[in-house]
């Protein structure tokens, strides 16, 4: 059974090699290899992870000890990072983080939920509820990238 939990420092590592495998094999469906290379560059640096995701209610959903996906809620209702694991794809993690983050969101009286969604995600928040506010181009590394501004009032 998954566990919805928040971050431990020691997640930090498990997060950061998640964040890079979802982005260069689920991610690279709807964007180039060179898009993906930027976004998800090969020296990943474990210690910034525990800085940002202990700065933020970030939570976990944990299947005995593998960590099956995350998400990041900013005081301010900005939904920063928020990936499934490759096999944890369309399984309902995603809805149980994102529960969790709602839920502390309400806790937080924040009105408004906001994220910049990749193409990737751009449905599942729409499955949340969330609405497109304005598709976007972003440069990351030399690389330019579509992606959406959406929001969810609570």
């Amino acid at each position: 059974m998954i566990e919805i939990r928040l971050f431990a420092p020691q997640d930090a590592e498990q997060i950061a090699q998640l964040f890079h495998e979802t982005v260069r094999e689920i991610n690279v469906h709807d964007y180039s290899i060179n898009q993906v290379r930027a976004w998800a560059p090969d020296d990943i640096h474990f210690r910034n992870w525990v800085e940002v995701c202990a700065n933020r209610f970030t939570y976990v959903a944990d299947d005995g000890g593998v960590i099956a996906g995350f998400g990041e809620l900013e005081p301010t209702g900005h939904i920063d990072c928020f990936y499934c694991h490759k096999d944890y794809q369309r399984c309902g993690v995603g809805r149980q983080i994102y529960q969790a983050i709602e839920a502390k969101a309400v806790e937080l009286s924040v009105r408004r939920l906001f994220t910049d969604a990749s193409i990737t995600a751009k449905l599942f928040f729409q499955r949340m509820g969330f609405s497109v506010v304005a598709e976007q181009a972003v440069t990351r590394r030399g690389e330019t990238f579509i992606n959406y501004a959406m929001e969810k009032l609570l």
